[in-house]
């Protein structure tokens, strides 16, 4: 497959096999017969339907139990266990993301060797046994250690989950499909965050139900849900596709998956696994520009993060009842869904991530402003609604420009783990900046804000500059792009 790929097709009984020169993408529709062009969209409707539902449902309860703390302490438990004394909220919020950081690109090294199924349903399971034990701390200093504790294993579960959904997802579709696919795991997860907030509105209505507290059952509700839905997923989610022959109850036939592994090749070269080695590992982590992709999407997670901690606080302080909070935050969430898939439709049409980016971050920028200036509470509320709305939008096209911009399956897990490990980072930025002393206004925190969505428009700008002179320079032959001839960078 170095020097050539395969395209098979079948008509009636016939097949008929195609030998092509792994040429740019963009000039595949040249080649491919409208049978091919047809059984090949048939083939990734079977795998979107397979990967993207049950993967963006365990990362949508994954999102829903890392910010399941803001619901539960607008419900109480900032009074029960008293976290309103010091930074004690905001240092909670913050440990989740050391162990978060620390496992990411090690979960994605076990990941291959385990296999998606396994590695992913256990972890899935195991941090949702997690979420079901928060329920049970009865009383205020101790449990504050102890809940410490409980943050910390939750991030050490769920580290690995949504870096090996990048990493799975993007060694199976193509590089101008995978932004789209993204975009659409995410918006579960965008969908299932704002119905969380009715959910968790619901499940405080439990008060006193069993002897517990209303915020006390968000923890047995969701804990539960997590331990179904990993369970369910051992059973649905698929493995990387030179590894699916091997699987128990195949949904794609193997000529089916010889059309996808060829159109992986045709379009970067890269459909079958090469092992890891710590040379690898070291060079990958030597390449500076991931660490630029990193700084991407660490500058977007801080505005995802701020939002979903402290929206509800920021809501509670311009007056609104707990029940109006969570009400209010449904809209702003599912708006943001629209704006995510539209963008992706459009970034792989026209192929390109940068502009959409920095569009994107001058959005969540503006949405900032509003919220910490103006003094009626629509204007603010429409804030919140653009802020939102920026940060889900922006994230699909980070990951998605990273995952156009390098080959290699190895690469692939390192760099994946790499990028979602900062925004483990994004996230301490956003808990330690939206400081408790300054609630409900969280003007250090808004600004801090500010500041990553800056950076983010100055480094979408230096990164095109770089992309479009590598580019020339490769066009000229003067330099081969990761390796493959025809490669080039995406702006």
């Amino acid at each position: 497959m170095d020097e050539k790929t395969v395209i098979s097709s079948k008509a009636g009984s016939a097949s008929a096999v195609e030998y092509v020169d792994p040429i740019y993408p963009q000039d595949e529709e040249n080649f491919m017969t409208d049978e091919m062009k047809r059984r090949r969209r048939k083939i990734y409707r079977r795998v979107d339907l397979r990967m993207i539902p049950i993967l963006g449902a365990l990362y949508a309860i994954s999102g829903i139990d890392r910010t399941n703390l803001s619901a539960a302490r607008v419900a109480g438990m900032h009074k029960d266990l008293e976290f309103q004394f010091g930074e004690r909220y905001s240092i909670v919020l913050l440990v989740f993301f050391i162990t978060y950081f620390l496992f990411e690109i090690p979960s994605n090294i076990i990941l291959r060797s385990v296999g998606a199924a396994r590695w992913l349903s256990f972890i899935a399971l195991s941090w949702g046994a997690v979420i079901l034990g928060e329920h049970y701390f009865q009383r205020p200093a101790p449990e504050h250690v102890h809940m410490l504790v409980v943050r910390l294993l939750l991030g050490l579960f769920e580290a690995g989950f949504f870096p090996g959904c990048m990493y799975l997802i993007s060694c199976w579709y193509q590089r101008y499909q995978v932004h789209q696919r993204i975009a659409w795991f995410y918006s579960i997860n965008i969908v299932a965050n704002a119905f969380g907030s009715l959910l968790a509105y619901g499940i405080i209505r439990m008060e006193g139900l069993g002897g517990l507290r209303g915020w006390r059952w968000i923890f047995v509700i969701e804990g539960l849900i997590t331990c179904l839905l990993a369970i369910l997923g051992y059973f649905l989610i698929i493995d990387f596709p030179d590894k699916i022959a091997g699987f128990k109850r195949p949904f794609l036939t193997a000529e089916d998956v010889e059309v996808i592994k060829a159109g992986l090749n045709q379009d970067r070269a890269d459909a079958e696994h090469d092992p890891f080695t710590g040379v690898k590992v070291f060079q990958t982590l030597c390449r500076w520009q991931l660490w630029i992709y990193s700084l991407l999407f660490m500058c977007m997670a801080i505005g995802v993060y701020g939002y979903a901690y402290f929206s509800p606080v920021i809501l509670q302080g311009l007056g609104y009842s707990t029940g109006k909070v969570f009400l209010l935050l449904a809209p702003p969430a599912l708006v943001s869904v629209p704006v995510a898939i539209i963008v992706s439709y459009f970034a792989d049409k026209t192929r390109m991530r940068a502009p959409f980016i920095a569009a994107l971050a001058v959005m969540c920028t503006v949405g900032y402003i509003l919220i910490a200036y103006t003094k009626q509470n629509g204007v603010k509320y429409f804030g919140v609604f653009l802020g939102i709305a920026g940060a889900n939008g922006s994230l699909p096209a980070i990951l998605a420009w990273q995952a156009n911009n390098i080959r290699g399956q190895s690469t692939r897990a390192v760099a994946s783990g790499l990028q979602v490990a900062f925004g483990a980072i994004g996230g301490i930025y956003a808990s330690l900046t939206f400081m408790e002393k300054e609630a409900p206004s969280y003007p250090s925190g808004l600004w801090a804000g500010v500041a990553a969505q800056l950076f983010i428009v100055v480094a979408c700008v230096f990164m095109t500059a770089f992309h479009y002179i590598q580019n020339k320079k490769a066009d000229r032959g003067e330099i081969l792009i990761e390796s493959l001839e025809g490669f080039r960078y995406t702006y």
